[in-house]
């Protein structure tokens, strides 16, 4: 009997979050397709500034900067912000120098005490880059940018009236344990937010990546650079939710076809890397972080264990109807999380 009311409360609960999901989930026919490279066309010479923040990533910054390297003639410098890297980081910058004269290697200043390092190290880039360049382009140093990445943001941004895009990449997955983690994870703001290409959200739901960060100078120079994110782990989300709540158009895509990342080595890494900012509460209201976990309770988190603590009883032909419809419901949205981990695969 008790057992039947808990049922029935979480069914209760789980009806309107399986209502919610699907409410997002049934808007991704009409997104924006996933970007594809482009060529580079006159009228875009030395448009684009890029910064890249570093410390410490001698060990994956290569291919960054080699993928740079082979952005054509609309990038007019690639600044590498460095801070004080005390491996071998710093030579790497000046060897792809050598190579490709676009590329700089600043140092930025001491770290203020009301600062994180990222939105510090990636605001003294703006504030040196060049003010001829219209758009300034933020990178990670884990990234591997493909050739004609820079010429499809800027020709997508131009052609449809976009100030930000951002870019889901695709994740370069190496061992059984990031294998099983890393999908969960990725699809928690799936639930939360929808598919990469979703261009209904609010301003307070508007999704960011800063590993791929695309922004109008003007824009930024409107909300002073990455001042407004300066104490925010999640500074890629807090800062396009500020500029989106200017009235600019803030868009997140898909691009998987234009840039690749390998971000952690392991699942132990993962987990804490990704638990790091996943819940976004430097850009959110408290409210919407507690509901985005509920949600993400009911409809990710309860339904596997659900589903087999019920499937004997159902098979068995005992279970009443409150069990019948308690192992339907949390049936669908297992189908539905499986479903949507093929749909991400190629993410």
């Amino acid at each position: 009997m008790i057992r039947d009311v808990l049922l029935l409360g979480l069914l209760l609960a789980q009806l309107p979050a399986t209502a919610i999901l699907l409410s997002r989930l049934l808007r991704a026919p009409g997104r924006y397709p996933p970007l594809l490279p482009k060529a580079s066309i006159p009228e875009q010479l030395g448009t684009v500034s890029i910064v890249v923040p570093t410390l410490n990533e001698a060990e994956r910054l290569t291919p960054c900067l080699t993928g740079l390297s082979r952005q054509s003639y609309e990038v007019r410098e690639i600044l590498v912000v460095d801070s004080h890297s005390t491996d071998s980081t710093p030579e790497l910058v000046k060897a792809a120098q050598a190579n490709d004269p676009r590329v700089r290697l600043l140092n930025d200043d001491p770290l203020p005490i009301d600062w994180v390092g990222r939105p510090w190290a990636l605001h003294h880039g703006f504030l040196s880059s060049a003010a001829e360049s219209h758009w300034v382009l933020g990178i990670d140093a884990d990234t591997q940018p493909q050739p004609g990445l820079v010429a499809s943001l800027l020709d997508t941004a131009l052609r449809e009236g976009y100030d930000l895009i951002s870019l889901a990449p695709q994740f370069l997955l190496k061992y059984p344990g990031e294998l099983l983690l890393h999908p969960a994870l990725l699809l928690t703001l799936v639930y939360r937010f929808g598919a990469a290409g979703e261009t209904g959200n609010r301003p307070e739901r508007v999704m960011a990546n800063g590993q791929c960060f695309f922004c109008r100078r003007s824009q930024l120079a409107q909300v002073n650079g990455y001042t407004v994110a300066r104490r925010s782990f999640c500074d890629d989300v807090t800062l396009a939710r500020a500029i989106a709540a200017q009235g600019a158009r803030v868009v997140f895509l898909d691009g998987a076809n234009l840039l690749k990342v390998r971000m952690y080595e392991g699942a132990a890494e993962t987990w804490r890397e990704w638990g790091r900012s996943l819940d976004l509460k430097d850009a959110a209201s408290p409210s919407q972080v507690w509901g985005d976990w509920l949600l993400l309770l009911a409809v990710q988190g309860f339904p596997i264990p659900i589903v087999l603590m019920l499937l004997s009883e159902v098979i068995s032909g005992k279970a009443v109807p409150v069990t019948l419809a308690a192992f339907s419901l949390n049936l669908l949205l297992v189908m539905i999380r499986v479903g949507l981990t093929f749909a991400i695969a190629p993410s």
